[in-house]
């Protein structure tokens, strides 16, 4: 049965959708899976045509360019990630601009790093920036620039950063596509019997202990980091949700108010300050 906190996801006028590099990737290669990603365009394509503003969040550069320069392993050092990042991204952006422009949608590349949102006049010069480009009725493909990023400037993955940019927009819905369900007790790739958690009104330290270390080999991301996200989505006054990419459509099911993935409620916080999570709470998960 659908609750009332399911149908009101209808009325999301401007939404963030993170992908993860898992999601994008043959599991057997590491390859792009362009099959993959044209569904993905083709649903955000219809999420343009009845009038929503969409910012998708994806990762992949590295993946693009292991799959580039013929590379089956994953980079170990940072500057041969930042060189497997500068090629892939390049390639990425060829392969969303194609496909997007036969849907008759722009895609606009916009590359991220700590430093734009730590500084105040980075910072509101991308917020001006996304709000530009959505008025001009684009498609913003945001990344963290992996090409110039070192730890001290980094984000640290892509969740985190969707959320980030969802809190520096007003988005009012945060869709993370991952390759699990949702959140779940304990692991459940380790253990079966866990439980699936389908609502969460309120981030306590109990939800933040099922986080544990469970995750994947291709993107950074595990579900600590999903929480996170969640944290600093739901203080900022958005909605978000855990889903899993195996089907894109699942997009347009959640938009329809049926009961996938983890849903996580927002609950505005009136002392919300975005440089307070990046600072301090980003930092510790406090």
């Amino acid at each position: 049965m659908e609750t009332q906190e399911r149908q009101n996801l209808a009325e999301k006028q401007r939404i963030v959708i993170k992908i993860g590099s898992s999601s994008l990737t043959h599991p057997q290669t590491g390859e792009m899976n362009l099959m993959k990603i044209e569904k993905l365009i083709r649903v955000i394509s219809d999420l343009r045509g009845e009038g929503r503003d969409v910012v998708l969040v994806s990762s992949g550069a590295i993946a693009a360019g292991r799959q580039a320069l013929g590379r089956h392993r994953k980079p170990d050092t940072l500057a041969e990630k930042q060189a497997f990042a500068a090629v892939g991204q390049a390639r990425l952006m060829m392969v969303y601009q194609k496909i997007f422009s036969e849907y008759n949608q722009t895609a606009a590349q916009v590359l991220m790093t700590k430093n734009t949102i730590v500084d105040n006049t980075s910072r509101e010069n991308a917020r001006n920036t996304f709000d530009q480009l959505l008025k001009l009725g684009t498609v913003p493909v945001v990344n963290e620039n992996d090409t110039v990023s070192t730890y001290e400037i980094k984000f640290g993955d892509n969740d985190r950063l969707s959320a980030i940019v969802s809190a520096l927009i007003g988005a009012d819905l945060l869709i993370l596509m991952s390759d699990i369900d949702g959140l779940y007790s304990e692991d459940p790739h380790r253990n079966p019997d866990a439980r699936f958690i389908g609502l969460v009104e309120e981030i306590t330290p109990e939800l933040i202990g099922m986080g544990g270390g469970y995750g994947s080999d291709v993107g950074t991301g595990g579900m600590a980091a999903k929480l996170a996200a969640a944290r600093i989505a739901t203080d900022s006054g958005s909605d978000m949700i855990i889903c899993n990419a195996d089907n894109v459509d699942v997009i347009h099911e959640l938009i329809n108010g049926e009961e996938k993935g983890t849903l996580f409620l927002a609950h505005p916080n009136r002392d919300f300050d975005l440089m307070d999570y990046i600072n301090t709470k980003y930092e510790t998960g406090k």
